[in-house]
């Protein structure tokens, strides 16, 4: 239908010269197309500033789209820390036709289609939902990570990256322009005021520098006391960290796994917004942990 108009307009025109009323429509017609948001072309978009590939041999997060939907164009997307049934039913009661989340429903195992895990997908599926899912490479962006995030909140300077896992560094570490004790440091980062899982003031009164890795991180500590640094900041605690910490004079803030990891996500929900110009929402799920 669109030739065939297309091709009266050029003829219409006559002389042969093509017709300017053509081009203009021409112009609209693939402006409108292109703007229009798919799976495949918001995986794309992400791919472009997250190194999902980088990550792929040390992540167990099967990164990238979990749960495809049936082609439809996207006109909302639902941010959240968590893949759950809150999430879910909360994304499709604002309308959106994608879920972008930190912690996704595929962790590196077969899982059977039964029980939660079925009415789970079932319910994406019957809601026409994307799920996309971002876990390490959302941890260490130097932009738009949960890490990076916390840094500048905390307003650390001289950051580097910080915490070798499996041969990447997913965090860092950052000295403070002025001196901050724990507890100022633990109000600089609390989500929505939400209080930490547990403080430990196991150091100097006033901290200089600092290491952060949100999430469950706890065992990385060891690195910040090796690097003889003031402030650790993670996510969970651990009964097994605490003695060493205690002995290697660190302190160490786990301000709770969700808390933590907040941060990326809505980052990702603004760079969506002002670049795609695309609806977007965050749905808050704490679990206090």
């Amino acid at each position: 239908m669109f030739r065939a108009a297309s091709a009266r307009m050029r003829t219409d025109y006559g002389g042969g010269r093509p017709c300017p009323v053509y081009f203009f429509i021409f112009f609209l017609y693939n402006s409108i197309v292109s703007t229009e948001l798919h799976s495949a072309k918001m995986d794309s978009f992400f791919r472009g500033f997250l190194d999902i590939e980088g990550f792929a041999g040390i992540d167990k997060s099967l990164n990238g789209i979990q749960v495809d939907n049936d082609g439809s164009e996207i006109g909302k997307i639902a941010f959240g820390v968590d893949a759950n049934m809150e999430t879910f039913e909360r994304a499709a009661a604002a309308g959106a036709g994608m879920l972008f989340v930190h912690h996704g429903l595929f962790w590196g195992e077969p899982l059977r289609l039964s029980g939660g895990h079925r009415r789970r997908i079932k319910f994406l599926l019957d809601h026409n939902i994307c799920l996309y899912a971002v876990h390490l490479p959302l941890d260490g962006h130097p932009e738009t990570g949960n890490n990076a995030a916390l840094a500048k909140l905390l307003g650390l300077e001289n950051i580097e990256p910080f915490g070798l896992y499996h041969g990447k560094k997913i965090g860092y570490k950052g000295t403070f322009v002025k001196a901050l004790t724990i507890d100022e440091a633990v109000r600089k980062i609390g989500f929505m005021g939400r209080p930490p899982v547990g403080v430990y003031p196991f150091g100097k009164k006033e901290n200089t520098s600092c290491a952060i890795i949100s999430g469950g991180a706890a065992f990385e500590a060891r690195q910040a006391i090796e690097e003889g640094l003031d402030l650790y900041v993670t996510g969970e605690a651990s009964h097994q960290i605490y003695h060493e910490c205690l002995e290697g004079k660190l302190n160490m803030i786990a301000g709770g796994h969700y808390s933590t990891e907040v941060w990326g996500v809505r980052a990702v929900m603004r760079r969506c917004a002002e670049e795609l110009h695309i609806d977007t929402e965050f749905i808050d799920v704490p679990t206090g942990l």
